[in-house]
């Protein structure tokens, strides 16, 4: 194992604890970052360009069908092919919580439509979940199990906020652990059926979960209730017949008493757990080696890496798997840095020279890891550790053209910053707010017509007025180039300019009596 420290160059104060990395063809993406997301980022996904030690973070964009993604904390995360020989993935996203500190219920997926050096662009869809949906949550797993041909994944574990009916002023965000329930969803049909095994009593946050074939080994984790780390490891079976499912769960030796652990995966079966906390104020410095074999688990104690003196005397840790055996570390700056919110950046890399080449990964990890946000209280009690996934897919930092910040126009593709109609003239690099209610983004309207499709209602000269009050209403609105007088509201056409018509005679004869000798003296009189 080496350790190796990279520099931050770009944006490095969005990588803090609660986020994720995505690994695409080799290529790790950031997702997640604290805040909500800036004009020059607005879908909050960047690439993860390492070179030479150095570290940047160029903007990502999303494809104009896509939905919006808000940047999530602490969420759930896995890949998922359509099937085990297929070399295109999926990452699944659940729960998590929003720079507001709410927590989602969603689950959205995401893929890879393109990417150039100059460019990558992702598509982001919410997926629909009917019957037992999975209540709001975050630090929680979420694994994808294969059996007799089919697959579903299995959402465990996690915290939620108390119930609406007991909060108080004082402990409104308090949060409690989630029910022990097993979730099967079924993302073909959308439906989702909980479980309950009389194996799992105790509700767990920030544990490791390993996943092959049809069988997830969870791993550790924190219990709020009791304030304990779990040594337990339970092996939870999942058969997917034509029926029913059936799930089976049993209590084996040798688990870990650890949470907020990291996963890598190094080989077909085997991974390496790194991180995360054995109590309230101590790191878990050791390694272990995870080896799945058949129908049985093997873990067994490692070498560690020559961990820095900063990396054994700070407070917290925090960090993600990169993919082939790599893992992405954190740690505070403190006051060594201008940035107070900055923090140091280490690549751990669990495989050997000889071991370092392509493969092709089936297993599914997910797992937890590091710590609280910093400024939040006291050591680790009730902390809000890091969520991350453990890609199954290889890393790799190749030598690629890709781009830094100091490359030319991004023309996003976002949502909000589409070609709306022939006419529209929003553009990402000169839009400033139209309306009164627009802050960084541009206002949007809903067109009825067919599928429906977004307009902006900057283009559709729509008055600040008739936006509030088509956004209030349950009305039908139709743009520019699909009015239809018989459905409902519609933006008025722009007035033509009516041609005046002649003077009619009689004024003209009013005009020549000003010519009568009368007048003539009154005006006479009027100047003298």
């Amino acid at each position: 194992m080496s350790l190796q420290m990279v520099s931050a160059v770009s944006n490095s104060s969005l990588l803090q604890p609660g986020c994720s990395l995505l690994n695409f063809d080799g290529h790790v993406f950031f997702f997640g970052q604290k805040g909500w997301p800036k004009r020059s980022c607005p879908t909050g996904v960047f690439f993860l360009d390492i070179k030479q030690n150095e570290l940047k973070m160029k903007p990502v964009f999303f494809s104009k069908d896509s939905c919006y993604l808000p940047p999530l904390r602490y969420p759930a995360i896995c890949t998922f092919r359509g099937n085990e020989e297929s070399d295109k993935h999926q990452y699944i996203i659940h729960g998590g919580k929003t720079p507001n500190n709410d927590l989602s219920d969603k689950i959205y997926i995401m893929s890879l439509v393109s990417k150039t050096s100059k460019k990558t662009t992702f598509q982001c869809v919410e997926k629909d979940l009917g019957g037992d949906v999975p209540e709001a949550r975050y630090g929680h797993t979420i694994n994808i199990v294969h059996s007799r041909g089919k697959s579903m994944s299995v959402i465990f574990g996690g915290r939620a906020y108390i119930p609406l009916a007991q909060r108080t002023t004082e402990k409104w965000n308090s949060v409690v652990d989630c029910l022990p329930s097993v979730f099967l969803v079924d993302f073909e049909f959308g439906c989702c059926t909980s479980y309950i095994l009389p194996e799992l009593q105790d509700g767990l946050s920030f544990h490791v979960s390993v996943a092959r074939n049809d069988t997830i080994y969870i791993l550790g984790g924190h219990s709020l209730q009791n304030n304990t780390r779990s040594p337990s490891l339970y092996k939870l079976k999942v058969d997917l017949p034509l029926g029913s499912p059936a799930l089976t769960c049993s209590v084996l030796p040798g688990g870990i008493s650890v949470s907020s652990a990291i996963v890598t995966q190094t080989s077909d079966n085997e991974f390496v757990l790194v991180g995360g906390y054995q109590s309230d104020s101590q790191k878990r410095l050791v390694c272990n080696t995870i080896v799945l074999e058949d129908d049985k688990i093997e873990i067994v104690e490692r070498a560690s890496p020559d961990w820095t003196p900063d990396i054994k005397h700070c407070r917290m840790w925090f960090g993600c798997d990169m993919g082939k055996g790599s893992v992405l570390l954190g740690i505070p700056g403190a006051n060594k840095q201008l940035i107070s919110d900055a923090n140091y950046f280490y690549i751990l890399r669990c495989k050997g020279a000889e071991e370092d080449e392509e493969e092709e990964l089936t297993a599914q990890i997910c797992s937890q890891a590091s710590t609280e946000d910093q400024g939040d209280s006291t050591p680790f009690e009730d902390s809000e550790e890091f969520c991350f996934s453990a890609e199954a897919s290889s890393f790799d930092v190749d030598d690629t053209d890709t781009y830094n910040e100091d490359d030319d126009e991004d023309e996003s593709e976002t949502g909000y910053w589409i070609t709306c109609c022939a006419s529209c003239n929003i553009d990402i690099n000169t839009w400033v707010p139209f309306y009164s209610t627009e802050l960084n983004k541009p206002a949007m309207i809903l067109c009825s017509h067919g599928a429906g499709h977004w307009v902006h209602a900057q283009c559709m000269d729509l008055s600040e007025s008739m936006l509030l009050h088509l956004s209030e209403a349950n009305i039908k609105y139709f743009c520019n180039e699909h009015v239809d007088l018989n459905k409902g509201l519609q933006t008025p056409k722009k007035a033509m300019h009516l041609k005046k018509e002649p003077m009619k005679p009689l004024r003209k004869k009013k005009t020549m009596n000003l010519t009568t000798p009368v007048k003539k003296s009154f005006l006479r009189r009027l100047f003298e």
